[in-house]
């Protein structure tokens, strides 16, 4: 009788030690994963935001990155330049390192929603085409890590960093206003553009009936 009892007691503390074990590799798994994901998205964007903020690998600098933005409307170009490479290189270095959660994701998928909206929008979806294939992927990425946070294999957890809620709220608010105002200001010179381009096609054709009159002018 008292072996049976030393038994029962025996089996469900070796249950709880199997559960335990299996818990810990599944977050061990889930955690390697999630440093997988953010060093390639994060590293990758980083690397991609020094191009134009340093002119790092062969990029262009924040010289040539503001007369790209301003291609797109967004002037004056140098600090709307300095804006969005930062917020690559930024957002990408604080999502390869797990560092001040969920900021780094916030700046990734605000870069690339611009990308998106600015760059590949109205084209086929994908890359080949110029499309925003890989800008959605980004996006996607970014989200997903906001959403299940950093892991154990990030700074924050070596840290014990947590930002709070109302500071995370605010800056993705402002994230938001600065994204609609690259929009709304961005759509005006279009517009401008396209009045430009008319006045250009009135005056060249001006000048060429000027010139078919001078012509026959001169014949007669």
């Amino acid at each position: 009788m008292k072996l049976t009892l030393e038994k029962q007691s025996i089996l469900p503390t070796r249950k709880k030690i199997i559960a335990f074990t299996g818990r810990t590799e599944s977050s061990t798994t889930r955690d390697t994963g999630l440093l997988i994901l953010r060093l390639v998205i994060g590293g990758l964007l980083a690397g991609h935001g020094s191009q134009k903020l340093f002119g790092w690998f062969s990029g262009p600098g924040l010289k040539g990155t503001a007369g790209m933005v301003e291609s797109m409307g967004l002037k004056p170009g140098p600090p709307w330049a300095a804006a969005a490479s930062a917020s690559e290189f930024g957002g990408g270095v604080l999502t390869a390192t797990g560092l001040l959660h969920p900021l780094g994701p916030i700046g990734m998928i605000g870069s690339m929603f611009i990308a998106t909206t600015k760059v590949h929008w109205g084209k086929p979806i994908w890359a080949t085409k110029g499309g925003a294939e890989l800008p959605v992927i980004n996006m996607a990425a970014a989200l997903a890590l906001a959403l299940t946070g950093p892991g154990r294999f990030s700074l924050d957890h070596l840290f014990g960093i947590r930002l709070p809620r109302p500071l995370v709220l605010a800056v993705a608010l402002i994230e938001a206003a600065l994204l609609i105002m690259g929009i709304v200001k961005s759509s005006a010179p279009s517009s401008e553009k396209s009045t430009d381009e008319k006045r250009q096609i009135t005056t060249s054709g001006t000048e060429s009936q000027v010139d078919v009159e001078r012509s026959t002018t001169t014949r007669s």
